[in-house]
């Protein structure tokens, strides 16, 4: 397979300060939903039927997008992460991927560009983002049971997801990340053999903490599979070795049997990492968030429709990290899960 990397570059707004919060929390991470449509219906993430999709006038385009972007790096952030619902049902996806690989830091820097996708359509689509500057892949596994993951999806599109994986296994993309939800009772039983099926082809197997953001708030605690619990059940397998220097990544990373190969638990309700997170999201309908758990939204798509100059965007995007909390408060008594589901703010 030939492919090459994009190479045009857009120069962006002025230089700008970092985008520091009041706890010293440097934000460098940028999620870019595409849409809140997906071509599964994981039981965790979305009801079977009666979703209130986001009418399409409201997407941001992808001009909308490479804009806010373009502001978010000359304020230093790094990383663009493509995400959804599913962000390969768009159809200028690729378009996207290649504006945001065209972006320069203050410093003429280039961006790093990943994105996060349950792996349908993959397989078409994979020579040509990697050609518009994809950088990194992350893509959600659950099961690797046909009719299990038929119950779990409400689609039987398990062939279509391990075609996907296996043409991003013989892709450049690395490091290239399978991801799980572990739920009790669901796939708790499969652990392992995801970790194997991951190491196999040279992946790295993640399993996240079920979190209360599932659109028919339905999210109950009792089904979680804890980070202890993930853990416990990994290291009857292998001896794990934890690996420093974690920084700012959501995974804490561990050694099987001393490494090379590696798996990674995002215990973001057990073990919360908020005092490094250093992300701020961007949703479909241009709403910017400063946590996937926030209340509150900055209209983004009001400031760029209405006229609104970048020192306008660099200015909304200072106000949602001044407005940052320390955590999330998931484990608060008085915690409220968030009005949007998961689909609708991107991962």
């Amino acid at each position: 397979m030939t492919i090459t990397q994009a190479s045009t570059a857009r120069v962006g707004p002025a230089p700008a300060p970092p985008l520091v919060d009041r706890f010293g929390r440097v934000h460098t991470d940028l999620r870019v939903s595409l849409t809140d449509r997906c071509s599964l219906r994981c039981t965790y993430c979305m009801p079977a039927q009666g979703m209130d999709w986001i009418p399409t006038p409201s997407i941001l385009t992808a001009a909308e997008i490479e804009r806010i972007a373009a502001v978010c790096a000359a304020a230093g952030m790094t990383t663009f992460r493509v995400t959804g619902g599913e962000p390969l049902v768009r159809g200028d996806v690729v378009d996207v991927v290649r504006r945001l690989a065209g972006l320069r830091g203050p410093a003429g820097e280039p961006v790093e560009v990943a994105m996060t996708t349950n792996g349908i359509r993959l397989d078409a689509l994979l020579n040509d983002l990697v050609d518009a500057g994809l950088d990194r892949l992350n893509i959600s596994l659950d099961t690797l049971r046909p009719e299990r993951f038929a119950a779990l999806t409400r689609r039987d599109r398990l062939d279509d997801v391990l075609r996907g994986i296996d043409e991003a296994a013989h892709s450049p993309l690395r490091p290239l990340k399978l991801n799980a939800v572990a739920m009790r009772g669901v796939n708790d039983d499969e652990l392992v053999d995801l970790v194997e099926f991951a190491t196999g082809i040279g992946a790295q197997m993640r399993f996240i903490e079920q979190m209360p953001l599932d659109a028919g708030h339905t999210w109950d605690r009792a089904r979680m599979v804890t980070r202890e619990e993930i853990l416990d059940a990994l290291s009857r397998r292998w001896v794990l070795t934890p690996v420093p220097g974690r920084g700012h990544a959501p995974a804490e990373r561990f050694l099987l049997d001393g490494g090379p190969a590696t798996v990674g638990v995002i215990a973001a309700v057990t073990a919360p990492f908020c005092a490094g997170c250093d992300r701020l999201r961007l949703t479909a309908d241009g709403q910017l968030r400063n946590c996937l758990f926030a209340k509150d939204e900055l209209d983004l798509a009001a400031v760029l429709r209405g006229g609104g100059n970048d020192e306008a965007i660099d200015a909304m995007l200072r106000r949602s990290v001044e407005a940052k909390l320390p955590g999330h408060g998931i484990n608060d008594p008085g915690f409220l899960q968030p009005a949007r589901g998961m689909n609708a703010i991107g991962g």
